[in-house]
């Protein structure tokens, strides 16, 4: 969320003390994030140990605290655990929101610093031990499982049809109307490139492993020491491991470099993995028309900030972009059928 959302810093603070016994001298508004439904802060306590709160407005699962404190508690130090109120939960309630309360960790995110090779490794490492964590049922059955569900590539039909029918008053919308009609038999392509390997999975039934699923650029922070940290796992699934590993020279992470130097330090600390090529190209394919309908959303929401819609527009046409995430799907997808 870029633009403050419309609750007084008082009411923050005071919910930091009453649910967290956390005395907070100064807190800051950070504007950071996709996602119009989060709002974060940096919140500094008397005796000068920074926080980051973070508001989640609307429905909230549990898992997406649990999980990384599950994980943090099995000794992988790239994950940052919340703490836990005075009453040992992992998250209190202000008003509509629900406010996680981390450790501040001074860094910057992947789009801010190109990662050295050591860091790949290291990020590969953490990821072997997440996809093969062994989940205690207790925490799992509030993970989503893969179902390949059409939900994203229906969204991105519907809105190719909205906007083609009437012509937006608003000029971000205007653009993206103009954007799309441009774009609509390419758009459709992927859309119809993502159902069929969809449908080829589902019969398949591939293993399903712990996922992230948002392994981005934006999800990972370099701490001024060099140190890694994985973030943000609002959305955790159980998947085949591809739906994370198809961000690894997916295009994905802002200037870090060609595929294969992404790919090649990455691997070396996974280790030894059997790739399936449908499986990344499906996600790949899934993951454009996922942004494609996320962005639209956004763009044409009545309440949404005007910065927030621009830069979804902006992100939108990345994709399309010489060898961006387009291409290297379709690149995906060939060595599929060449295979």
């Amino acid at each position: 969320m870029l633009e403050r959302p419309d609750l007084q810093d008082e009411r923050i603070v005071a919910c930091l003390r009453e649910e967290y016994g956390l005395e907070a001298a100064q807190i800051t508004f950070l504007p950071l994030g996709a996602d119009r439904n989060t709002a974060v802060y940096r919140a500094v306590a008397q005796d000068e140990t920074p926080y980051f709160v973070k508001l989640r407005r609307g429905g909230f699962d549990t898992t997406s605290v649990a999980l990384p404190r599950f994980l943090s508690d099995l000794g992988i130090s790239q994950i940052i655990a919340p703490r836990s109120t005075t009453t040992d939960q992992l998250c209190a309630a202000l008003d509509h929101y629900t406010v996680i309360l981390y450790p501040f960790v001074e860094g910057s995110d992947g789009y801010e610093v190109r990662m050295a090779d050591h860091q790949w490794r290291e990020l590969g490492s953490a990821f072997k031990r997440i996809h093969t964590a062994a989940v205690p049922a207790t925490l799992s059955e509030g993970i989503q499982r893969e179902s390949y569900s059409p939900q994203w590539r229906e969204k991105v039909r519907a809105f190719l049809g909205r906007l083609r029918d009437g012509a937006p008053a608003d000029p971000v919308a205007l653009e993206l109307q103009a954007f799309l009609a441009d774009k609509r038999d390419k758009i459709l392509d992927l859309v119809g490139r993502a159902e069929r390997l969809g449908w080829i999975l589902r019969a398949a039934s591939p293993e399903f492993v712990l996922c992230h699923s948002d392994i981005h650029a934006g999800n990972v922070l370099i701490e001024p020491t060099g140190a890694l940290r994985i973030v943000d796992w609002d959305n955790p699934i159980m998947a085949p491991k591809e739906r994370d590993l198809m961000f690894i020279g997916g295009g994905l992470w802002g200037e870090s470099g060609t595929p294969q130097e992404e790919e090649t330090p990455f691997y070396q600390g996974y280790g030894q993995a059997q790739i399936d090529p449908t499986a990344l190209a499906y996600y790949r394919y899934e993951r454009i028309v996922e942004d494609i309908a996320v962005d639209c959303d956004q763009i044409l929401s009545a309440r949404g900030a005007v910065q927030d819609r621009e830069r979804s527009l902006l992100y939108l046409k990345s994709n399309f972009l010489p060898n961006h995430t387009i291409e290297i799907a379709y690149g995906s997808d060939k060595a599929t059928r060449e295979g």
